[in-house]
């Protein structure tokens, strides 16, 4: 039996992650911990072979007051009345080095021999964060006897804080079944009007760290300096964040509103659908940890524009240095005038997006399957 903790107040990286994983780990049980962020969640679960705790999610004043801070004590808290309810775990694990897996810190004092496990899956910059923050993660990560990462970028971080940890590289992957390549084609009338329309897309949080703002100024310079005679360009961002209203104005100023859409937060399952109608993929990160997005729209068979910062070069292998094992293109961080030229590049030709596209999918279907991935973690839970 594992015992799992985790921070999770909405859908994201790590709870996608622990779904997949645990649905496919049949010869596994799981007893999470994580946080109780609304009423309508209920304290105690089942979900399929884990069993859900939600803790220290409504506490009145302390909810006010940091509740993020409390919450390793909660998650301490819990995990001791399960230990005594279930006598014993075959490991702990945590994912994130952060509130999570300071529970497990604690846990790891009173119950030494029980093997720690921590799950990194940062997408920040490590080395700009503040410095009690770095503290608090080096903190834990030193207490770990396997550091999971998702990427080489992490791994090489955690092999530096902890060099006698176990550092294992599994990544995150994508529910191939879900994201099929779309036959999806724009197309001109016989009066040969504009009725061509080449879709860019993003799906990114509306933080700084993922260059929205960049990926808005690279699409008016596209829109102006690279239109052709028989298409339209249209922008689509999928996500929400706080840099959404400055961006809603960022567009206003560069009168772009009938080119320019951003949808908002999405359910996950609703994706692939926006995916489908896509012709280029494009995130100019300043960091990132691994960058499923990316993963998902290589397996729907849109090609993807990145930069070439954290875990994207994992994956992300440009023609100027792999040619025919291209899987996406490389742009310039904090650089529009260079990602509008990518843009461009892939949007007009074809056999360069046909070549990637098929390059990209078969990366991911043979690297990035769920199924996969989960045989990785089911190795490693034995080893233990």
């Amino acid at each position: 039996m594992i015992l799992t903790t985790a921070y999770l107040p909405e859908v994201g990286g790590s709870e996608l992650a622990i779904k997949n994983i645990t649905d496919k780990l049949g010869g596994f049980c799981f007893d999470l911990i994580t946080t109780r962020s609304s009423k309508n969640l209920l304290k105690e679960e089942k979900i399929g072979n884990v069993s859900v705790y939600r803790v220290g999610g409504l506490l009145g004043l302390f909810s006010f007051l940091l509740p993020k801070n409390f919450f390793p004590v909660f998650v301490f808290l819990k995990a001791l009345q399960l230990i005594r309810k279930n006598n014993r775990y075959n490991a702990i694990h945590a994912y994130q080095a952060s509130q999570a897996a300071g529970g497990g810190w604690m846990l790891k004092l009173v119950y030494p021999k029980i093997p720690f496990l921590v799950t990194l899956q940062e997408g920040k910059n490590l080395d700009s964060q503040s410095w009690l923050t770095k503290f608090f993660r080096r903190f834990i990560l030193k207490k770990a006897d396997v550091i999971t990462v998702i990427s080489d970028y992490l791994a090489k971080y955690a092999k530096w804080v902890n060099p006698k940890a176990k550092a294992v590289l599994i990544p995150n992957g994508v529910d191939i079944d879900k994201f099929q390549v779309s036959n999806h084609k724009s197309q001109t009338n016989s009066n040969n009007q504009i009725q061509n329309i080449k879709t860019v897309i993003t799906v990114s949080r509306l933080v700084e760290k993922n260059g929205v703002g960049d990926l808005i100024e690279a699409f008016y310079i596209l829109n102006n300096r690279y239109k052709p005679q028989v298409a339209s360009y249209k922008l689509v961002i999928i996500g929400d964040g706080p840099l959404h209203e400055n961006l809603e104005f960022r567009i206003a100023d560069y009168e772009l509103r009938d080119h320019v859409k951003i949808i908002g937060k999405v359910l996950p399952d609703e994706v692939p659908k926006y995916l489908a109608k896509a012709d280029v993929f494009v995130r100019p990160s300043l960091s990132e940890g691994l960058g499923t997005a990316f993963l998902e729209a290589m397996a729907a068979g849109v090609p993807v524009i990145g930069t070439s910062v954290g875990g994207i070069p994992d994956f992300l292998k440009d023609p100027l240095t792999h040619a025919r094992q291209a899987t996406g293109l490389f742009c310039k961080a904090n650089n529009p005038e260079d990602l509008a030229e990518k843009m461009h590049k892939v949007l007009s030709d074809d056999d360069l997006k046909e070549n990637l596209t098929t390059n990209a999918r078969k990366l991911v279907e043979e690297k990035y399957n769920w199924d996969k991935i989960a045989d990785q973690f089911k190795n490693l839970y034995d080893s233990i």
